[in-house]
C-alpha cells in the first residue's frame, strides 16, 4: 500500500492569506501546505480521504489517473468542497462512488444540491454513488476499512484504519473503546495542529500522547497549522519514530 499526503494543512493552508507571520514567509517547500487529504492505493485502486478546495490542485500534481472512490472524514469545507472537481474523473469512469456518515451526506447534498437533482440535471454535473457508512466495517475494492470515532471538539468525526495503516484528521478526544481500534497498526497518521492547546484539535503534545497510546512503528503529523513552528525546526524535536508528513510525501506500508 502507498499513502500520498496530498496536503498537510489546516482550514486556511500554509502560509495564510496575507500573513507576515515567519513560517507563512519560509521558502522551505516543507513549509507551504495544502488542505488536508491522501491518495491511498494497493494493487489496482485508488481511493481519496477528503476533497477539500485544494483538491484539483493536487489530482494534477500527483498525475492521478483515475479514483475509485472519496472517504469523508466530516462535513467542514476544508473537507469537502473540492467535490465539483471529480467531473473529470466522472467524465471518463462514470458515477463516482463516496463514503461518509448519514450527517455528513445530508450536508452534501445541502452544499452540492445540484450534483443531488433528478430533475433537468445541468449537463455536464456528476453524479455520485453514495454509500452511508456507520461504525460496521465496510469494504473498499478488496481491502477492509474500520471506521473509528473521534471528536473534533462536540462534532463526531471518522478516523480510518486501512490494515496497517491509521489516518485519523481533526480529532480532540477519543475514547479507549475507539483507541483499541487502533491498536497494532504499524503506521499511525494523526493532526497536530500547533504547540498552543486549542478547542477542537490535538496540539503537539496532544498529538505525542496519543500516538504513544497506540504504540505504531511509526507515526506522521497532518493537518499542520503556521503556528507549529517550521517544518526543519520541528522535526528535531520530535521522538525518533514520528516524522512531521509535508505535501506530496510518498511512504510505503
Amino acid at each position: 500500500m502507498e499513502i500520498t499526503f496530498l496536503g498537510t494543512g489546516t482550514s486556511q493552508g500554509v502560509p495564510i492569506i496575507g500573513s507576515d507571520h515567519p513560517v507563512c514567509l519560509s521558502e522551505d517547500q516543507k513549509d507551504k501546505r495544502l488542505r488536508v487529504s491522501i491518495l491511498v492505493e494497493w494493487d489496482n485502486y485508488t481511493y481519496v480521504v477528503d476533497c477539500g478546495p485544494d483538491f484539483r490542485q493536487q489530482m494534477l500534481a500527483n498525475n492521478v489517473k483515475k479514483i475509485d472512490g472519496i472517504l469523508f472524514t466530516h462535513e467542514h469545507n476544508d473537507h469537502i468542497i473540492g467535490l465539483d472537481d471529480v467531473r473529470p474523473f466522472y467524465f471518463k469512469q462514470g458515477d463516482i462512488s463516496v463514503y461518509a456518515h448519514q450527517r455528513v451526506i445530508k450536508a452534501l447534498k445541502k452544499r452540492f444540491d445540484y450534483v443531488f437533482e433528478t430533475v433537468n440535471k445541468y449537463p455536464g454535473t456528476p453524479s455520485l454513488k453514495i454509500n452511508e457508512i456507520n461504525d460496521t466495517p465496510f469494504t473498499i475494492g478488496n481491502l477492509e476499512v474500520i471506521p473509528v470515532n473521534v471528536w473534533h471538539h462536540k462534532l463526531q468525526v471518522y478516523a480510518f484504519r486501512f490494515h496497517d495503516f491509521a489516518y485519523v484528521t481533526d480529532a480532540k478526544t477519543i475514547t479507549e473503546e475507539e483507541v483499541e481500534k487502533l491498536k497494532g497498526v504499524k503506521v499511525l497518521t494523526v493532526n497536530a495542529l500547533r504547540k498552543e492547546t486549542h478547542l477542537a484539535h490535538f496540539n503537539l503534545d496532544e498529538a505525542l500522547a496519543f500516538i504513544k497510546k497506540v504504540n505504531p512503528e511509526k507515526a506522521y503529523l497532518t493537518h499542520i497549522s503556521h503556528l507549529l513552528g517550521f517544518h526543519a525546526e520541528v522535526e528535531k524535536e520530535l521522538p525518533e519514530n514520528v516524522f512531521l508528513a509535508y505535501d506530496n510525501l510518498k511512504i510505503k506500508i
